[in-house]
């Protein structure tokens, strides 16, 4: 009998894929790396097909390593990044650019290159803003898709499908053309404004009436762990699976995060109270779930029923977390893999355990490299570095890694007091993602912020969320809630150093400090 489960979670450069039983319990992963191209600071594109070419690699090395049989996998689901998939009438890539023997059909998530679009969607002042913080982000598929359509009209007439991606690999795997109400609510104003469904009216606006036509869109939305199509021949061919899986409506990566950590608290509202999930990788987000709808300043959301079935979903967020750490090692001419983060911080212990709270004391930064979310809703805000020194040494660099974690933590401080100041009181930050693997930024979480950091016992926990849709899809669980509650894994409570907090009480006050300052200099003509 088929009492197996696959996810695949699909980030900025990497799929990874695990199978696990209906508890959750985790028995095989693997991963498989997925090409960027960065052509500048704010262009970023995929290959959809290179995509599709790890998935199905990730998903074969998962089940190698689990001994599981493919006729034993019930069901897969996919969660991914909020990138931009762009096909033709007939499914066929239609190309922004070629090079290296690849076609770059698929505006990455980080992609900046429609903040005047953004703009121009902000300047509407229309309702549907009021799920974006009042001001559209450029990491939001219309403005791509205005973008789109302004600079290469050659492609929009001949678009005929577009996809969020994680559309993008449900329809390679079944044929079919459904979307997550995740995807379309989160990213494609889909729902907003007071509409049902399509807000014709903003489209209008933003010149996007012909959006449904292009994109191929349906004019309603699958909820999380919808039960889609079984696999089709091919996709369970290139998958290594069998046509008996089924597969699951997906959803955005951070939401699956914050589902793995926080699902199994929602069967009764009162334990989702006081619970946040940060869900921390390449980027960071804090979010909340609640029975009512909540705002608070730069928020995404809230959305209905976007994870969790009657639930209300609002987030906050960074938009470069681990790829600033990432940033600050390149500049140091060093290749920001695992072995040198790890050697930077062990060197952090060392030297914070020699000067104490001298240690880069005169170092500060604000970390908004590439654009504030949240709490001021900013995609044009810069990062700044106070007190550079001609200091080029492993150490210098480990100085300024320091206070970059510092002020990343910070960050997250401020978007957890925007949360408590409309109403809920965040004691407890479940943590998700790749920053699990980095002891620096889970210690500083708690020490900075004030809160319980609840570290889970899944190693995979994005992996865990998508899982539970899986489940839900393959009929091992009644209903996504049911999911939820019986692969919930258990999870371990860090407790903030309150001697600690206070020695980050001025860095907090020199970080307010600064924002003021950068509005001051940006104001200056």
């Amino acid at each position: 009998m088929a009492s197996l489960v696959c996810a695949v979670d699909v980030g900025t450069t990497s799929a990874r894929a695990a199978i696990m039983d209906g508890t959750g319990r985790l028995l095989g992963r693997a991963d498989c790396p997925i090409a960027i191209r960065r052509a500048g600071p704010d262009i970023a594109e995929h290959d959809s097909e290179d995509i599709w070419r790890a998935t199905c690699q990730a998903v074969r090395g998962a089940r190698a390593a689990s001994g599981a049989r493919p006729e034993e996998i019930a069901g897969i689901a996919f969660d991914a990044t909020c990138s931009l998939v762009i096909r033709g009438r007939a499914g066929e890539t239609l190309p922004l650019s070629s090079s290296e023997g690849r076609d770059w059909d698929t505006i990455a998530w980080l992609d900046h290159r429609a903040q005047a679009e953004a703009a121009d969607c902000s300047t509407t002042r229309h309702p549907v803003l009021d799920s974006s913080g009042g001001v559209m982000s450029p990491e939001m598929q219309i403005p791509k898709l205005m973008w789109l359509k302004r600079n290469r009209p050659d492609m929009w007439k001949k678009t005929g499908h577009l996809f969020d991606l994680a559309d993008f690999l449900t329809w390679k795997s079944t044929g079919g053309t459904e979307r997550s109400h995740c995807t379309l609510a989160c990213k494609w104003t889909f729902g907003a404004g007071g509409e049902a469904g399509w807000n014709m009216g903003f489209l209008d606006a933003v010149d996007l009436t012909d959006l449904l036509a292009r994109g191929g869109l349906p004019d309603r939305s699958r909820p999380v762990g919808s039960d889609l199509d079984p696999l089709t021949r091919e996709a369970a061919e290139a998958l290594g699976l069998t046509t008996a899986c089924r597969v699951a409506a997906g959803m955005i990566d951070a939401y699956a995060g914050a589902l793995g950590v926080l699902g199994g608290y929602a069967a009764g509202s009162a334990g989702l109270s006081g619970r946040a999930a940060l869900v921390a990788g390449t980027s960071s987000c804090v979010m909340i779930f609640s029975p009512e709808p909540s705002r608070f300043a730069g928020a995404w959301g809230p959305y209905h029923g976007v994870a969790l079935p009657g639930l209300w979903a609002t987030e906050g967020g960074q938009s470069a977390t681990g790829a600033l750490l990432d940033h600050v090692i390149r500049w140091h001419g060093a290749e920001p893999d695992a072995a040198t983060h790890g050697k930077i911080i062990a060197r952090i212990v060392e030297l914070r355990a020699a000067e104490g709270e001298e240690f880069a004391a005169r170092l500060h930064v604000l970390p908004d490299f590439h654009g504030n979310r949240s709490p001021h809703a900013d995609p044009r805000a810069l990062g700044v570095i106070s007190g550079l020194a001609l200091d080029t040494s492993f150490d210098g660099l480990c100085r300024l890694y320091w206070r970059t974690a510092v002020a990343i933590a910070l960050g997250v401080r401020q978007i957890v007091e925007a949360i408590r100041s409309a109403g809920h009181p965040v004691e407890r930050l479940h943590l998700a993602g790749g920053h699990l693997r980095n002891q620096l930024l889970t210690e500083l979480y708690g020490d900075v912020i004030g809160c319980t950091i609840i570290l889970p016992a899944s190693e995979e926990p994005m992996l865990l969320g998508t899982g539970m849709a899986a489940a839900a899809a393959a009929g091992l669980h009644p209903d996504l809630s049911s999911a939820a509650s019986a692969m919930r894994q258990a999870d371990t409570e860090l407790r903030s150093d309150l001697t600690a907090r206070t020695c980050f009480e001025r860095d907090h006050r020199i970080f307010l400090e600064m924002q003021r300052h950068r509005k001051a200099l940006e104001s200056i003509r």
